[in-house]
């Protein structure tokens, strides 16, 4: 029922990404310039301001450090000159640094170094794609700000028109990542297709990303089921894969992503009012839609809701 693909040589792979166009590069539909001549800006917010605790204290007088993880475009990513961080998650905390009234900050850091960055005082918040559990909430707060989104991606002119729930996937060939939670759904669709007397399917898995998608192109896999943030980007950059289906990273619960702040700080009051005039009045969603994630969008922001359970 399920096969791991053999890895292809770091030579045969580098040849494929070159000759397939799957790499992260700029394009006529996302702006990776240095410049982002079209962020969208916000005015300062009083309300956020007064929102945030007057015990809490910045890393810098007069500005918000922000920590995120610059590799995995449309989120975060290097502009074209290899140096600026541009993104989604870099327009989102220019927003909330403007409805503070402060200067935005930012520092990149390896995901893996971001908890203990955080809690040490490097930065006062980050924005990286951190997904709300019970376990985080025992160190950290959030303020919500996007859906945590999970994709099927198939080929742009293939037959697929629609993957919703386990039965769409009976029988098909399906590529997701090992050890993630996408993987940990997958196979549970499976497993219930199955108990249904439904055809299993074939799990393949890739380490190799110009790989993975040329393994859609040739029909040797039926679909994708990844983040849906970092396949979206794909998709509008190479037109040559679609959406036919998103599901909760938490399925079978929701799951949302959150700026993150220390424990008991003060701070998330403050952003997740900021966030909420910003969905209000619009600037939300035009960063969302800029950088093709309008399905991600979330109708309102909270303080610390309940996150995925323990495991």
């Amino acid at each position: 029922m399920t096969k791991r693909i053999a890895l292809i040589s770091a030579i045969a792979g580098g040849l494929i990404a070159a000759t397939a166009g799957l790499g992260y590069t700029a394009s006529d539909d996302f702006d990776l310039s240095p410049q982002q001549k079209d962020r969208v800006r916000a005015e300062k917010s009083e309300k956020a301001i007064e929102a945030v605790s007057k015990d809490f204290k910045f890393i810098s007088d007069g500005k918000l450090t922000i920590g995120l993880n610059p590799g995995n475009p449309p989120l975060s990513t290097y502009a074209t000159d290899a140096t600026t961080v541009v993104g989604y998650d870099v327009d989102l905390a220019q927003l909330v640094a403007d409805s503070l009234g402060r200067e935005l900050v930012l520092v990149p850091v390896a995901w893996a170094d971001w908890p203990l960055g955080l809690q040490s005082g490097k930065f006062d918040a980050v924005i990286s794609n951190v997904t709300v559990t019970e376990q985080r909430k025992e160190k950290f707060d959030f303020s919500t700000y996007r859906k945590d989104e999970l994709g099927f991606y198939v080929k742009a002119d293939g037959p697929i028109k629609s993957i919703k729930e386990p039965k769409d996937i009976a029988g098909l060939k399906v590529i997701t990542d090992p050890g993630t939670n996408q993987e940990k759904i997958l196979l549970a669709w499976d497993k219930q297709n199955v108990g249904n007397g439904l055809k299993p399917i074939d799990v393949q898995y890739y380490d190799d990303e110009a790989v993975k998608y040329l393994a859609i192109e040739s029909g040797r896999a039926d679909a994708v089921f990844s983040v849906n943030a970092t396949q979206a980007y794909k998709a509008k950059v190479n037109g040559k894969t679609r959406l036919v289906g998103t599901v909760s990273g938490g399925w079978p619960i929701t799951a949302e992503v959150a700026v993150t702040t220390r424990k008991g700080s003060g701070a998330a009051d403050g952003i997740t009012e900021a966030l909420n005039e910003l969905i209000a009045n619009g600037k939300y969603k035009q960063v969302l839609d800029r950088w093709n994630l309008g399905s991600e969008a979330i109708d309102k922001a909270a303080t610390n809701p309940p996150g995925l359970p323990n495991s």
